[in-house]
Formats: C-alpha cells, structure tokens, sequence
C-alpha cells in the first residue's frame, strides 16, 4: 500500500450526504467518537468498479450503529449509491471502500444523545496483498495476549472501532516479532480470529471455524463457507481449542482484506497450504472479480 499520509491525498470523500475534496474531509478534535470510540466502520472492496456484496455491508454497517446506540441517518439504498458514487468518482476500477460513522461535537462527556452523527465514505487503491503463488507458501501468525471480549461485556457482534483496539496492539506486537497478523483466543481461551480476518482449519478434507459470537461473523467468512459448501467441502462450525491445532493440515484467514490467505505457522503450530486453501483462494476471486469469473 502507499505510505502517502491519508490526509495528504488527492480526489473525492462523500462526507455527510456530498462528495467533496478528499483534503476537506475533516472533524474536530473534540468529536465524540474521537475520545469515546462512538463509532462504527465497514470495510469493503471493488472489483471491476463494483463493490461486492455492498447491500450486504450497508445493512451490517447500520446494524452496527443500532447497536451502538445511534442511528445512521440513510438508508441502505443511500449507501450503496453513495459508495458507487465514490468509486466512480475517484476513477477507481478496483479499491478499498471505507464507510465510517461516529458521533460528532455537539456533547462531550459519556452521554451524548444530542450529538449529530456523522458519516463519510472514502475509497483507496489496495491490491491483493499476495499472488496465489507466494499466498501457497502461508504467512506466519503470533499468538496474541489479548483476547476477544465476553460478549456480555462489549458489543462485539459490531463492527466497532473501539473493539479494534487489542487488534492494533496485538498486530503492532506481531510484526515486531516477524509474524503478519496474531491469532485471538477468546476470553474462555478458545481459538477465535485473528486481529482482522477470520480462521478456519482443515482436518480430512472437513472444513473447521469457530462459532462467530464473540467477534464479528465476516461477510467474507459467510462468502467462504458458501464456496466451500458449494464444493461439497463439509464446513463445521464450533468451539475449537488451542490443543487441537496439531490436528489439523490446513489454516487460512480471510477477511476484506486478507482475501483468503493460508497460514503456515501459528505460534509453535505448523500447517501445510494444500488443496482446500488453494481452491478456495480461485473460488474466492472468481466470485468476487467479474474479470476472473469470465475467464
């Protein structure tokens, strides 16, 4: 990805209903979501200027605020237009697509009812991280410290910012170390996901991921699961501990960003990318590139 600063870029940001300079896209700095974390994200892409599944993530983005206990002031329709808009816009065939929405200025303390929400749009060019080649070889992931909260103690069936938090501090200490991402257990110390990708493993060809409900059930991970059953790969979706991990041939993540992407080394556990991740990673961007699937 480019290292240009993000607020030292040039086109267009739909910022609260207009598509204005990317430069004046901007926010004060006693916005509440700056200094509560009152703020929700969805993270999209486009290929061949259309945004897949976007009514999918329009639907989860506002879900995502009602949780939080605001409302998105547009419709779904709304979005989905104003994220086209956005990539047609910036001259985009393939990017990344950011909504964002958060609590403005209006009231700064724990409570704030009165406050406007607010909601932009931005889009980035961001290509596939690897080639299916060098994606067979498997990265490496740490094992994270911090784990996924008890749902009963954070909203984490929404796409929050606040709840990216340990993901940050726990990326930052995996490349540290050498590793591309860590792998998450949950607060009863079972496998959960990785800092922003979801995880499965492969065990005599029967596919194998946590049960999402103490982090987010990505469209991505759905995707994968429906190109897997239409494979005729069974897909089992359950609690999955540490200890079992030897157990499985296979690992890969998938998420927005990561695509699929298998995973060679988790901590001290070892996986071998073979047939299952490999398909899986032409499945995948057949369904999501119109170009792939007509070739």
């Amino acid at each position: 990805m480019s290292v240009l600063p993000f607020d030292q870029r040039d086109g267009y940001i739909w910022f609260n209903g207009a598509l204005i300079p990317w430069r004046d896209a901007k926010l004060h700095v006693l916005s509440h979501g700056l200094h509560y974390g009152s703020s929700v994200f969805e993270g999209e892409r486009a290929y061949g200027g259309v945004i897949f599944k976007s009514t999918e993530h329009s639907e989860r983005f506002k879900r995502s605020a009602q949780i939080l206990d605001f409302e998105i002031p547009y419709s779904v329709a709304e979005l989905d237009a104003a994220k086209a808009a956005v990539v047609k816009a910036n001259g985009f065939d393939s990017c990344y697509v950011r909504p964002v929405a958060w609590r403005g200025s209006e009231m700064m303390a724990v409570a704030a009812q009165n406050s406007t929400i607010n909601v932009a749009i931005a889009v980035w060019d961001w290509p596939s991280m690897f080639d299916v080649a060098t994606k067979m070889k498997g990265i490496r992931l740490d094992i994270a410290d911090y784990r996924r909260p008890d749902p009963q103690t954070a909203p984490s069936l929404a796409k929050a910012a606040g709840l990216y938090m340990i993901c940050t501090i726990s990326k930052h200490r995996a490349e540290r170390r050498g590793y591309a991402d860590a792998l998450m257990l949950d607060w009863q110390g079972r496998v959960a996901e990785c800092t922003g990708a979801n995880i499965f493993f492969a065990k005599d060809g029967v596919l194998h991921t946590p049960i999402a409900d103490c982090f987010l059930d990505g469209i991505t991970r759905r995707t994968v699961i429906d190109l897997a059953r239409r494979r005729g790969i069974e897909v089992v979706e359950r609690r999955i501990l540490p200890e079992e991990l030897p157990e499985f041939s296979e690992c890969f993540i998938c998420g927005t960003g990561a695509e699929v992407t298998p995973v060679a080394e988790a901590g001290p556990y070892r996986f071998t990318p073979g047939a299952i991740s490999r398909t899986l990673i032409e499945d995948y961007t057949r369904e999501v590139d119109p170009k792939a699937a007509a070739a």
